[in-house]
């Protein structure tokens, strides 16, 4: 049995009492003067912190620190100042994200106050039911663009109240819980940071100066096959897996990688008149309206597929695919790329101006050392089955379990 079961059965066997939120504290919404972004309201001599929706973060109870916004000396008087320690939850946009604040501060309309405690609970109990209730809760809230829950509905909103220790005990647990994925989520932050160090390393080279073993190619003469997937409509010829052949779009391709968040397929009988664009293992997908540039090596699983506006981009032997790719996705590449990019408001590349596009090409086995460290990192920052997003997502799911069995308890009759 565990210790929170111990506690239960010898401190509340027959169950605890539920309260709605306004018998449990004091609170108000914040407060900002109006309208809206006159700079006399922000910063100078005698500013604070101001507290908005955006410094509060989902899977934390501390608010950002990239976010904060200072209020003046004569907008203070017409906001709503909290001391550090506060309950905060957010009611509009982005709702029920919950915080405790670390420092003195003043709060936005968007977002409520718990203040004067009117019975016996922990601070961080408090937070965590809250948390937990808001998100079951929110799907309740008005609007649709912007979402928004009034201060009267969540009022009312009850949560269980253990004695103290139980409440103390489960703080505990999940304190420890949530600090094991903050740490991982940490160390996925600073091998992100170290990737892209290396990859910037690796593939910044001198386009003025020659450097041993390294040649500036077109693509054309590395691909000899660069076109585009079909441009049109092609509504008419979707069907299903059984019937059909996976077609590709750029909403597939995002990060280096094709995903399957967007699946379709076009008849066989479309994907024979357009066999051109047919994928190969090794062909390079770029994505060439919108997030233009964005690219990706076909692989086995997506070999004999069709796409759609993507440049399609055959190898002819003198280079690896995927070094190619990761020299794309560099800042030099991208830097390149944006040099060759049209149009307005949706930008566009050509997959004529591709073809011109230079490239450094080092000797195979250079390129194959960058690609096996590059894809080492990759693997670690970015893999959702076996790198550190994969362990992070276990640890949240896990959390998620046991929160939900932690703070449910068993409601005392009346």
């Amino acid at each position: 049995m565990s210790k929170p079961e111990e506690l239960i059965n010898k401190l509340c066997p027959d169950g605890v009492e539920y309260k709605t939120l306004e018998e449990i504290a004091n609170y108000r919404r914040g407060s900002f003067p109006q309208p809206y972004g006159n700079s006399e309201w922000y910063g100078g001599e005698g500013e604070k912190p101001f507290v908005q929706v955006a410094d509060m973060k989902d899977d934390e109870f501390n608010l950002a620190d990239t976010t904060k916004q200072t209020i003046s000396i004569k907008a203070q008087p017409k906001s709503v100042f909290v001391p550090k320690g506060t309950v905060l939850v957010s009611l509009q946009g982005t709702i029920g994200r919950v915080a405790i604040t670390q420092y003195d501060s003043y709060v936005d309309r968007t977002i409520g106050i718990f203040t004067n405690f009117l019975c016996e609970i922990n601070t961080r109990y408090f937070a965590y039911q809250l948390a937990a209730k808001f998100n079951y809760e929110k799907q309740y809230a008005r609007g649709s663009t912007l979402k928004t829950i009034t201060k009267e509905e969540f009022s009312k909103f009850a949560i269980p109240l253990p004695p103290l220790p139980v409440q103390e005990e489960i703080v505990r647990i999940l304190d420890n819980m949530t600090s094991l994925t903050a740490e991982l989520t940490a160390e996925l932050k600073a091998r992100q940071k170290q990737y892209e160090y290396y990859r910037e390393s690796l593939l910044s080279f001198d386009e003025d100066n020659a450097q041993d073993g390294v040649r500036w190619m077109k693509l054309g003469e590395l691909f000899p096959s660069i076109r585009n997937g079909f441009v049109g409509t092609v509504t008419p010829y979707f069907t299903d897996a059984d019937n059909g052949v996976r077609y590709l779009k750029g909403t597939n391709i995002h990060n280096g990688v094709i995903s399957d968040n967007d699946v379709e397929y076009v008849t066989r009988a479309f994907h024979q008149k357009h066999i051109k664009t047919e994928l190969k293992a090794d062909d390079i997908l770029m994505v060439q309206s919108g997030h233009v540039g964005e690219c990706a090596v076909v692989g086995e699983k997506y070999a004999g597929a069709n796409c759609h506006a993507l440049i399609v981009l055959s190898n002819g032997g003198e280079c690896l695919s995927q070094y190619i790719a990761y020299y794309l996705q560099s800042k030099q590449g991208k830097k390149k790329l944006k040099a060759i990019t049209t149009g307005g408001t949706v930008k566009h590349i050509l997959a004529s101006a591709m073809k011109k596009f230079e490239v450094p090409v080092p000797t195979l086995e250079e390129q194959q050392r960058i690609v096996d460290i590059l894809d080492r990192f990759d693997k670690l920052c970015n893999d959702i089955s076996e790198g550190l997003p994969a362990e992070i997502e276990a640890r949240k799911k896990q959390y998620e379990y046991y929160r939900d069995k932690l703070l449910t308890f068993k409601e005392k009759e009346a």
